[in-house]
């Protein structure tokens, strides 16, 4: 069998040499542009529903998990007061979040585990971390789990308004 008469045949420590040059380009060309500096994560691709009132501070409980439904009846969701600031929280100490609790993958409903502060996945054991977001830890979703935004307005009413991912069997985040 003959060969192409145009390849070059490039050893494992030349090609090592090339990737390492060309790695060095992109630094110094990013370093001209003043691009150095680490670029935060894009902000979620939030969709605002209509305010939708889901409880009141005064009725939470540090790590017990109160059932919601947002932005319909047809959305199962809950809402935890953790006791501890996190990203994404709300009210006067950051720590009460709202998720769906439709599994992103199957569909299944989660359950919220204290121990961990976990939502988890009876069906593939997708498990899901509620003090970074909804952030996927272990299992067969590809995505998040979508969280709820929300307010709290002077009384100490909670208030979701929006959703920051796609909510399962939704072929979009729109009612």
């Amino acid at each position: 069998m003959k060969g192409c008469n145009n390849l070059v045949d490039v050893g494992r420590r030349q090609f090592l040499r090339g990737g390492g040059a060309a790695v060095a380009g992109a630094a110094a060309a990013a370093a001209a542009l003043g691009r150095t500096e680490a670029k935060a994560a894009p902000a979620p691709a939030r969709v605002s529903y209509p305010s939708n009132r889901l409880a009141n501070v005064a009725d939470l409980k540090v790590n017990e998990p109160v059932d919601i439904a947002y932005p319909d009846a047809d959305s199962p969701g809950v809402l935890i007061k953790l006791g501890q600031a996190v990203d994404g929280g709300a009210g006067p100490h950051r720590d009460i979040v709202a998720f769906s609790i439709l599994c992103p993958h199957k569909g299944f409903p989660l359950a919220y585990a204290a121990a961990d502060r976990s939502l988890n996945c009876p069906g593939h054991y997708s498990r899901f971390d509620v003090e970074k977001g909804g952030q996927q830890i272990w299992g067969q979703a590809t995505q998040n789990l979508p969280q709820f935004a929300l307010r709290i307005d002077g009384k100490g009413d909670i208030f979701a308004e929006g959703v920051d991912e796609l909510i399962y069997g939704r072929l979009s985040n729109r009612l």
